[in-house]
């Protein structure tokens, strides 16, 4: 179950690397598009060479929509990178205290924080959910693109949705250990094997 589970995680994180390589490509010409667009635009080239400069103000610019692009596809990869995180207890945590603990202690601990995830990546991917049946039936749409704000509820609350259920899987088996006391799935968190 592991092995799915972590390759479910890995997969998504890849789709998600993927998007957010696919918006820096976007960000960057929308961002030369708009500085060579200020370039054509300025005193200079319209003195030097204004049939040029006019030619090229006709297409080089900003990406039009740029702006709903990269927060439809931030949202999917945040989502997505959430399962691989919480597969591989990667999220940010404060033990100062905690090692000082007993380790029956620290795993309980362990056992709660995620069961909590799980039940907060539950949540997120109901809300979502709410969200997309809302946003589908008023067919709203973005600004500039006018493409339906659903789809980036859709794509965002399908990552979710595995979140939620690598959270689930990651806190029945840190139950597991608390109440058996083996260790099922070392991730370095609790030491040596």
């Amino acid at each position: 179950m592991h092995k799915l589970m972590m390759r479910l995680a890995k997969s998504m994180a890849y789709l998600g690397g993927a998007v957010l390589t696919l918006l820096i490509i976007l960000t960057c010409v929308s961002i030369a598009g708009r500085l060579l667009n200020g370039v054509f635009h300025g005193d200079l080239m319209e003195r030097i060479a204004p049939g040029f400069s006019k030619w090229m103000t006709g297409w080089v610019g900003p990406v039009n929509g740029d702006f709903e692009l990269v927060e439809a596809g931030v949202a999917f990869a945040i989502f997505a990178f959430l399962p691989l995180c919480q597969i591989t207890a990667g999220h940010a945590s404060v033990d100062v205290v905690a090692n000082a603990f007993p380790r029956g202690v620290n795993r309980f601990l362990r056992m709660v924080t995620e069961i909590v995830f799980a039940a907060a990546l539950i949540l997120i991917a109901w809300r979502l959910g709410a969200g997309l049946a809302s946003k589908f039936s008023n067919g709203e749409t973005s600004f500039l693109l006018e493409f339906p704000v659903w789809w980036a509820y859709g794509i965002s609350m399908v990552a979710a949705i595995v979140a939620a259920i690598v959270g689930i899987y990651m806190g029945a088996v840190r139950t597991i250990e608390f109440f058996t006391g083996r260790i099922l799935i070392w991730d370095g968190v609790e030491g040596e094997q």
